[in-house]
């Protein structure tokens, strides 16, 4: 870009202001991509650092019919997809990009952002699944088992 700004500025076509405005363009252009740049990499680094939850691949069954299903996403390590059935309510179903944390798998849907952290059944707050010991709680009232 500064090639072309100079190369217009030999010709004489352009004011000391429009290549001064085109160079401070290119500037903030590369100042950009190397911040996209970054940032993108210190995802895959934090992804690649984070804790497996391979071990909770599969399906989880809460109550009343909801239920929790965690594939592996392919885009790498530690990033899973989690097709998720999480309210009788019409539309309360979908399927979410999660990240292994330290904590578990975090993800965001429509009512907010969450974490998926093993539990046992009481811990979920259910009647239904108190006395399980394999599971995953998004939080008091909504958790899923396997056992």
């Amino acid at each position: 870009m500064l090639a072309g700004a100079a190369a217009l500025s030999a010709c004489g076509e352009m004011s000391n202001e429009t290549q001064a405005a085109l160079v401070e363009n290119a500037v903030a252009n590369a100042q950009a991509i190397a911040e996209n740049v970054t940032a993108e990499a210190e995802k895959a680094e934090k992804a690649a650092e984070a804790p497996s939850r391979d071990a909770w691949l599969g399906k989880w069954v809460g109550v009343e019919g909801l239920v929790l299903t965690i594939e592996k996403d392919p885009s790498g390590p530690g990033r899973y997809r989690l097709i998720n059935t999480y309210s009788l309510d019409e539309g309360a179903t979908g399927t979410f990009a999660g990240v292994a944390t330290n904590e578990g798998i975090a993800f965001t849907r429509p009512d907010g952002a969450k974490v998926l952290r093993a539990t046992d059944g009481a811990a979920t707050g259910l009647k239904y699944l108190d006395g399980k010991k394999d599971c995953l709680t998004v939080g008091v009232g909504e958790g899923y088992c396997r056992d």
